[in-house]
């Protein structure tokens, strides 16, 4: 693993162009959510980020909750995911008042689908954020493990493009 890697210049899986993969995941309630049910519906910005509550995934989640309305005038779900627990995602999503879905990945399968990578030698789970539209394909995808304000910024300006053409 290079220093690209660390600062997010790897380019995961799930590249723009492709059909996202399909997955089913709990939810903070426990409650199923399957990214296939969105097709045809609603484009999903699927953001997976490392730790419920640490200092940068905190900055990350509140920057989507900050900027939910824009998101929901552009008719997207935003959904994040972590290897988090549900229970641990219920409690973040309260204490900071996220009003969008957190879905809890806690072997990493989802992660992986989607080839998101792990920096520093494997410790830190990856910061990357797709954009996907209402036919299920990847539209955009950035991967920035430091920056992560720079997430919302692209999801909407990403929805912003689609939503024009």
């Amino acid at each position: 693993m290079g220093l690209l890697d660390f600062l997010g210049g790897a380019e995961p899986g799930g590249r723009p162009g492709e059909r996202a993969p399909d997955f089913s995941l709990p939810d903070a309630e426990g409650k199923s959510f399957r990214l296939s049910e969105r097709r045809g519906k609603t484009p999903v910005v699927l953001y997976f980020y490392p730790k419920d509550d640490t200092p940068g995934c905190t900055r990350e989640a509140c920057g989507f909750r900050d900027q939910y309305e824009d998101f929901v005038r552009l008719g997207a779900e935003v959904v994040g995911v972590s290897s988090d627990s549900s229970a641990s995602h219920q409690r973040f999503a309260a204490k900071h008042r996220l009003p969008f879905t957190l879905l809890a990945d806690e072997g990493g399968a989802v992660r992986k689908l989607y080839g998101v990578p792990a920096n520093l030698g494997g410790l830190i789970p990856g910061r990357v954020t797709f954009v996907i539209d209402r036919d299920g394909v990847v539209r955009h995808v950035l991967n920035s493990q430091l920056d992560a304000k720079r997430h919302v910024a692209e999801s909407l300006a990403s929805l912003g493009k689609q939503a024009s053409e």
